[in-house]
């Protein structure tokens, strides 16, 4: 099979998808449920290439990720249940329903308000609608501003370091019993302090933490770098040399 054109179009990639389903023993084996981790990668893929600026990377990582969702329409649309045009309808229609500024008469304020109403509309709680899957970072930031929304929130960030406090507190004390169980419990109540803390400064604790984790890293490096320009290896430095070479590193590598 070949593009009818000179360049591939969506329904190329739609015919060639059904085509892999028939033909390709992997393809053929696949279900939504196995498909699950691919479409998470493909998405962290995306980010990392948007995180270095690489407009080749971001179109082949964009490709990867079209195609989940249309795999996933195609196995949906061999059991009966839709495909992948049904999957465009429902979006075409969804935005045009939540643009009425633009599709419509109203103003940006009633949107928000409409949209709020909507989102509010048949959910048991304020915290229904927020993916299990996210990232642990990000899902406790959401699920925070869900319920600030709501009023259940920190009156000022002294209370919020009051927290963080006392959950530090709560922490040792668990450590002092040695109470595995609780230990645990209680690093989840400092993580959550922390994702507050982050709220409340304005900074996303997802991609904070991201960029601690690339600081971490490129330091890392550059003390193994260094030891090893010693002829030495880290397993038989002291901790004090350590220090010492990630103290430099801070500086030179931020």
């Amino acid at each position: 099979m070949s593009c009818e054109s000179e360049k591939c179009t969506f329904r190329d990639l739609v015919q060639v998808v059904a085509l892999l389903r028939q033909k390709c023993p992997w393809d053929r084996e696949q279900t939504h449920q196995s498909l699950k981790k691919h479409l998470i990668e493909e998405a962290y893929e995306v980010l990392e290439a948007i995180d270095e600026g690489d407009d080749t990377k971001l179109k082949e990582e964009l490709g990867d990720l079209l195609l989940q969702p249309v795999f996933h329409a195609r196995i949906a649309e061999e059991r009966g249940a839709f495909g992948i045009d049904d999957v465009i309808d429902a979006l075409v229609k969804k935005l045009i329903e939540r643009h009425p500024h633009v599709f419509g008469d109203a103003d940006s304020k009633e949107v928000l308000e409409s949209w709020e109403r909507k989102k509010l509309k048949g959910r048991e709680s304020v915290l229904d609608g927020i993916p299990k899957h996210l990232p642990a970072l990000k899902r406790s930031q959401k699920l925070q501003d869900r319920a600030s929304a709501v009023g259940f929130d920190f009156e000022n960030i002294a209370q919020v370091f009051e927290k963080i406090s006392e959950e530090i507190e709560e922490l040792k004390e668990s450590i002092e019993r040695k109470d595995e169980k609780n230990i645990k419990h209680e690093v989840g109540d400092i993580l959550t302090a922390v994702v507050e803390l982050a709220r409340f400064l304005g900074v996303d604790a997802e991609e904070a933490l991201q960029e601690a984790n690339e600081r971490f890293i490129r330091r890392f490096r550059y003390l193994e770098k260094k030891a090893k320009e010693k002829g030495k290896s880290l397993e038989s430095m002291s901790l004090k040399e350590m220090d010492e070479l990630w103290l430099e590193a801070k500086g030179v590598v931020g």
